[in-house]
């Protein structure tokens, strides 16, 4: 009989072990106050080894592109131009006028660009395909297949196309297919209509509202680009310009300008903290298993999920099945992460006072490039007690389901626990 560890307990403790160190990281590396604009960190844990006679043969993937531009113009036009305006007032410092400039670079660097893949997030996929496969060479050996599939958005097809790229520059035999359909976007960017009418009622808007007046406060940092106080606090709204400014400063870190401008000397460590806090409340509200809206929205990722299981138990009946990779965005791997539970992420937590407390911290799910790897483990092809453990970032997470071999998992346990979850959905 098996020994079963309770891996979520373990998980929980560590949740709320770290959840203290939140404001020191933001302090630390002020990147990651930019949650889901943050970019793509490098692991830096190792992995744990497998059971004795257990060697990795099959990897099953979903993926966020990598970093990009803002997808949409405005979002580059409003702190430009209503700082240009004050500017030929003669309403700007020396320090609005430099972040002008700064704002400027960052809005030519992206004309006609909105929303694609930036250098450097082609160059976090091949980054993670070749970890991938200097990790797992055992899954890529020979001619085995590969079969990837992508959303329909051009930043997301790059990233593939280079993730493949990489796997194909190590080893030229692998069997390489790839695709992206609107026939595959029923679980690769399922929207659910029902879901996505009940992300935000009433009762979460307002408890984000209450947040973000009672913690944001964007006078100082944008207020202090200006000369004439009775002009910015009469003629610019504040609170919009400081949303915008702050949406650009997350973004300069994906860009080919990351190292040449840096936004960060316009906000200190606490307003860069209360500034992501109103993020991470946001998509808690949204994505997460808020109770506030009823704690179903992880359920939007309940087609992906089926997927990774019925193309798993296929897989594993193989005896060379290779890899499946996908690749998506944010809005479907943070709703997945939390339907799996990983990290203890399926957490419902009433006051969002207490987030980050809890160990809810966005950046910790979603930067770009943002991936979650499912890695199955066997002796042979006959044998039936196949272990898998599942990568977040790259490195080992727990999921809400009783193990005798942590990090790893023992498949059948796995697929008999979320096919019940899933069949007692009821939309």
């Amino acid at each position: 009989m098996r020994k079963f560890i309770f891996t979520i307990i373990l998980g929980c403790i560590s949740l709320y072990a770290s959840a203290q160190s939140v404001r020191d990281e933001i302090a630390q590396d002020p990147r990651r106050s930019a949650s889901n604009y943050m970019a793509y960190p490098e692991p830096t844990k190792a992995l744990t080894p497998a059971p004795k006679g257990k060697k990795p043969f099959y990897i099953s993937h979903y993926g966020r592109h990598g970093s990009r531009y803002i997808i949409n113009h405005r979002d580059y036009d409003y702190p430009y131009f209503t700082l240009l305006l004050a500017d030929s007032l003669g309403k700007l410092n020396a320090k609005g006028q430099e972040i002008l400039r700064r704002m400027k670079l960052l809005r030519d660097d992206a004309n006609m660009r909105h929303g694609e893949l930036t250098p450097l997030g082609a160059q976090q996929h091949r980054d993670i395909a070749r970890r991938m496969y200097e990790r797992f060479p055992e899954v890529f050996k020979g001619d085995v297949c590969v079969d990837a599939k992508s959303t329909v958005v051009i930043r997301c097809i790059l990233s593939m196309e280079n993730a493949l790229q990489e796997l194909v520059a190590h080893n030229p035999k692998l069997r390489i297919t790839h695709d992206a359909s609107e026939h595959d976007m029923y679980y690769m960017n399922f929207r659910d209509p029902i879901l996505r009418k009940k992300r935000m009622p009433k009762v979460s808007q307002d408890i984000y509202d209450a947040f973000c007046v009672k913690h944001v406060d964007p006078k100082r940092p944008v207020e202090s680009l200006f000369n004439d106080t009775a002009y910015s606090n009469n003629c610019v709204n504040l609170e919009r310009l400081n949303y915008y400014i702050f949406k650009n400063v997350s973004i300069a870190q994906n860009t080919e300008l990351r190292d040449k401008i840096d936004f960060y000397d316009l906000y200190n460590a606490d307003e860069l903290y209360v500034n992501w806090r109103k993020d991470n409340v946001y998509w808690y509200l949204t994505y997460g298993a808020s109770p506030q809206n009823g704690g179903t929205q992880p359920f939007s990722q309940r087609n992906l999920l089926r997927k990774i299981i019925q193309e798993a138990d296929s897989c594993i009946t193989l005896p060379r099945p290779g890899a499946t990779l996908r690749f998506g965005h944010e809005t479907m791997v943070m709703p997945l992460v939390c339907l799996l539970g990983l990290n203890g992420y399926d957490i419902q937590i009433d006051d969002v006072e207490q987030l980050e407390e809890k160990g809810w911290v966005n950046y910790r799910i979603f930067p770009m490039g943002a991936n979650v790897q499912f890695i199955f483990y066997r002796k042979n092809p006959k044998d039936r007690d196949v272990l898998f453990k599942v990568l977040l970032n790259e490195e080992e997470a727990t999921l809400p389901i009783p193990t005798d071999c942590a990090p790893y998992y023992h498949w059948n346990d796995f697929r008999e626990h979320f096919l019940k979850k899933l069949d007692n959905y009821q939309d």
